[in-house]
């Protein structure tokens, strides 16, 4: 079985993520989305809630599954019997950081390979950061991410603003 392994922190998921999970479930058996839980950082949503987000709104795609890992990518790629670690490139300057961590993991895990996908046009100027900062000023997101994620979202956002 070809298995491929697209780790991130997905807080929110979008448009974009979607788009390289679709175009990734077509070229492997199975796709793992890893849900990164990173101490260092205070993502909006939970791991928890990350996690039920991309379930949902992966939910008809038939071979794709929702993990969480912490540590390093390619430890989780083994532990999953993987070969491929997914990675979506948006422009010069994700290229840039992904060639370096993807050199870094050649020599951490020579047996597991990186595989780029650029990010279709439509959503190459898309990060999960411009969708929270389009939130939190009150626009909608709409056009960003799926129905359900951005009802989470501005629930989300109202709680955080209303403590």
């Amino acid at each position: 079985m070809r298995r491929a392994v697209y780790p991130g922190t997905f807080d929110p998921a979008t448009y974009g993520h979607l788009d390289i999970i679709e175009r990734a479930a077509k070229q492997f058996d199975e796709v793992v989305v890893a849900v990164l839980r990173n101490s260092a950082k205070t993502p909006l949503f939970s791991t928890s809630e990350r996690v039920n987000i991309l379930k949902e709104v992966t939910k008809n795609i038939p071979n794709v599954v929702i993990d969480t890992f912490d540590g390093l990518s390619v430890d989780f790629v083994r532990k999953r019997d993987a070969q491929v670690i997914i990675r979506g490139l948006r422009a010069m300057t994700d290229f840039e950081y992904e060639l370096h961590m993807a050199q870094t993991n050649r020599i951490l895990a020579p047996d597991i390979d990186t595989m780029f996908l650029i990010t279709s046009l439509e959503y190459a100027y898309l990060s999960s950061t411009t969708v929270r900062e389009v939130a939190a000023f009150g626009e909608s997101v709409d056009r960003f991410v799926p129905p359900y994620v951005a009802s989470l979202l501005k629930e989300k956002l109202h709680n955080e603003y209303n403590k």
